[in-house]
């Protein structure tokens, strides 16, 4: 039977039967190959995306502090170490480093006595610890003793700072760390000699007996050793000074004010702490003719450690600085006045 083709209807459904509208079975089609596995219903592959890029784990143990202290290449500011959380890493801890600071002053001086006291039973039980205390020249064991006591007071306070308010690493809180560039240190200190010199030559006119009065501490620290004494009095001031007094005033002290002072003002704050810290290194070596020139000595030194953010160039710099001084008392009779020592 011939049935007409209802209106509306799919023309394609005609010539797709290929029977002029005539029904019946539409012949089979034969399917398209397909790749193995793949459903015939499935979209075409996009393209691949490209790898993702591994991201990079930082080491174990890194921090933003470690980052800024234990840099590898060029220093890094104290300021720049503070921002990134280096101890004391807030404004409580620095008021306990500063606390610590008093401290350990006030235990080297207890300790000193302590240490002057036990040499003397040893070497001369008669003698009066404040007999010597007094004399323009003390035996050299008196020295010794006194300033091992001092600098065991120096390094506890340093000590105590680190463990009780930072990461208890003397290296990293406070920057002890070495390095070639160090070497500038020499210039500084014999530099400093030479300004220290500079400054007193207008004043040195106006006070009775100036060099001898200005030359009296280091007489006082090495006049009275010979031979093997003056070698060890020699080796305490180059060395032991320099080490133990940049861990306490630049290590300590600095940061502790950097970190009160911030950055106040832009340069402001940096350099209260910088003038601060010197003014209280010559303060604390109770030599009133020499305030100025030590002071003067110690703003450069906090400026060398603020600068690098590391002790190791000016304890070079320390350490010439006494030299020269040394150098200059051995040589007395044909020195010039010089800055003393630090």
């Amino acid at each position: 039977m011939i049935e007409r083709s209802e209106q509306g209807a799919d023309p394609t459904a005609a010539a797709d039967s290929g029977f002029d509208g005539v029904s019946g079975p539409l012949p089979a089609v034969a399917p398209k190959r397909l790749r193995k596995g793949r459903s015939p219903w499935a979209r075409s592959p996009s393209r691949p995306s490209p790898p993702a890029t591994p991201t990079t784990q930082p080491p174990a143990g890194w921090s933003p502090v470690v980052a800024a202290t234990d840099h590898p290449g060029a220093d890094v500011s104290l300021g720049r170490q503070l921002d990134a959380g280096a101890a004391p890493d807030s404004r409580s801890s620095a008021w306990m480093w500063l606390v610590f600071f008093c401290l350990g002053f006030l235990a080297g001086q207890i300790i000193a006595e302590i240490f002057a006291a036990l040499t003397a039973n040893v070497v001369d039980k008669s003698v009066s610890l404040g007999a010597l205390a007094k004399l323009s020249e003390p035996p050299t064991w008196y020295i010794v003793s006194t300033l091992l006591g001092l600098w065991a007071g120096f390094f506890g306070s340093a000590e105590m700072a680190t463990r009780a308010r930072g990461t208890k690493s003397l290296l990293r809180d406070l920057g002890l760390r070495f390095r070639w560039r160090d070497a500038l240190g020499v210039p500084i200190g014999a530099g400093g000699q030479l300004l220290v010199a500079l400054v007193y030559i207008p004043i040195s006119h106006h006070v009775h007996d100036f060099s001898q009065r200005f030359d009296a501490p280091s007489q006082r620290l090495t006049g009275g050793s010979h031979g093997a004494g003056f070698f060890v009095i020699a080796v305490f001031t180059v060395v032991g000074a320099p080490f133990f007094e940049e861990l306490y005033f630049r290590g300590v002290l600095l940061r502790a004010l950097a970190r009160l002072f911030g950055r106040a003002g832009g340069w402001v704050g940096p350099a209260l702490a910088i003038v601060v810290t010197g003014l209280v290194f010559a303060l604390f070596h109770f030599e009133a003719l020499q305030y100025a020139g030590l002071a003067l000595f110690g703003i450069i030194l906090s400026f060398v450690s603020y600068r690098t953010g590391r002790l190791g160039m000016n304890m070079v710099a320390h350490a010439t600085f006494n030299l020269t001084a040394v150098a200059a008392a051995v040589m007395a009779p044909l020195a010039l006045a010089h800055g003393g020592i630090a």
